[in-house]
């Protein structure tokens, strides 16, 4: 093929095959750097190794979906490095920002969603009933256990457990969608535990994060409220007047919603950045744990139920993925964005990796009803006599 012939994209390729292998040459230094002493030289080497994966995982389409989350990587690695260009500028602090950043995005969610999405209820009421319940007790039950097994600040350890409490993210459907799971129970778990979140999540807070810091349960209603229901139901109304009008507004949004949580992860890790440096390791760990134990426990909920592989599927993506914005934005306005919102902060890029592997490993293997299966082979067997 004449190189005048080639797609943009596979003229490009090469250029991206070498950042990823350029990456693998800066790392090093790096560290080198680091073991040295000279952390404050190594720093903009790490910003630039992230940057460079970010690029160079373009180039397959297996790594293209971390991309994002390299992104994410070198952003809050910058935050680490230069904290001081992220908390304030001339007086204006940023955190400012999150609040209007989170109904932005949820205003996009709701553009991207209809009404027919809640009709699901009545279609798949046994599924949706499952998911939603099996997702407001797993992960609410696994944060409390690791915030008190932790040993960590009494609000720091809190926001192990806003993160357990809050609801489904958007994200979670894109991994359903790509786990070749139940796209259409995916979309109204996460539609059913949003409008729940206002009541839900401000109770299991007070319930099991009541210990560690004071939670005004009225408050955090409205606070949800104003950041998520208000913004989603304006933008359901929106997708309903004006239906394909605005077709490059679907096309911007997600972009614009993928820039604002990397602002908001930005922000927090800057103005937690010297408790990530003392506790960072353990609480990428732990939230770890809750990440997976999420998705993990979810699938056997469904199977615990009789519910079908690729249902199964879907509850453990709709169990283990959180709506990591909402609970940043509930940090703030707690006034303790630097504290109780690290662990939102961390688990949003962190399973956004683990969703994309997931995601992946299911892909691969088309989801077979175990049960429908036995039945076809003792058919079969009958059949033969």
């Amino acid at each position: 093929m004449d190189a005048e012939k080639m797609e943009p994209g596979v003229k490009a390729r090469p250029l991206l095959k070498a950042a990823l292998w350029l990456s693998f040459i800066v790392m090093p230094i790096a560290a080198g750097l680091t073991i040295a002493g000279s952390v404050y030289f190594a720093g903009p080497l790490y910003i630039l190794f992230f940057i460079l994966l970010a690029i160079g995982f373009r180039a397959y389409p297996v790594l293209k979906g971390f991309s994002f989350t390299m992104v994410i990587f070198a952003a809050v690695t910058t935050a680490l490095f230069y904290p001081r260009y992220f908390v304030s500028l001339n007086g204006f602090r940023f955190a400012v920002l999150i609040s209007p950043l989170i109904q932005l995005i949820m205003f996009g969610m709701g553009t991207s969603m209809s009404f027919q999405d809640f009709a699901g209820v009545i279609k798949m009421p046994k599924g949706v009933l499952i998911g939603v319940i099996s997702h407001y007790i797993i992960m609410p039950m696994i944060g409390f256990t690791l915030a008190n097994l932790s040993g960590f600040p009494p609000e720091i350890a809190a926001g192990i457990i806003l993160i357990g409490c809050s609801p489904n993210g958007m994200a979670s459907n894109v991994i359903s969608y790509l786990a070749k799971a139940n796209l259409a129970l995916s979309v109204t778990i996460t539609a059913i535990s949003t409008l729940l979140a206002p009541f839900v999540t401000p109770l299991l807070m007070n319930l099991l994060a009541g210990a560690f810091i004071r939670i005004d349960i009225l408050d955090m209603m409205l606070d949800i409220f104003r950041m998520v229901i208000i913004p989603i139901m304006a933008g359901l109304i929106f997708n309903k007047l004006f239906n394909n009008k605005f077709e490059w507004l679907h096309k911007a949004m997600p972009v614009v919603s993928m820039a604002g949580i990397a602002f908001i992860i930005v922000i927090i890790t800057a103005a937690g950045r010297d408790s990530l440096l003392t506790i960072g390791p353990k609480l990428v760990l732990l939230v770890l744990i809750h990440n997976v134990s999420g998705y993990a426990l979810g699938y056997w909920s469904g199977r615990l139920f009789r519910m079908s592989e690729r249902d199964c599927r879907t509850i453990a993506i709709e169990v283990g993925m959180q709506n990591g914005g909402l609970a940043s934005g509930l940090a703030k306005a707690m006034g303790k964005i630097a504290t109780v919102g690290l662990a939102p902060a961390i688990f949003g890029p962190l399973m956004n990796i683990t969703g994309s592997v997931l995601a992946s490993y299911w892909h691969r293997k088309p989801p077979v009803d175990k049960d429908r299966t036995e039945k076809g082979l003792k058919m079969a067997a009958v059949n033969e006599q």
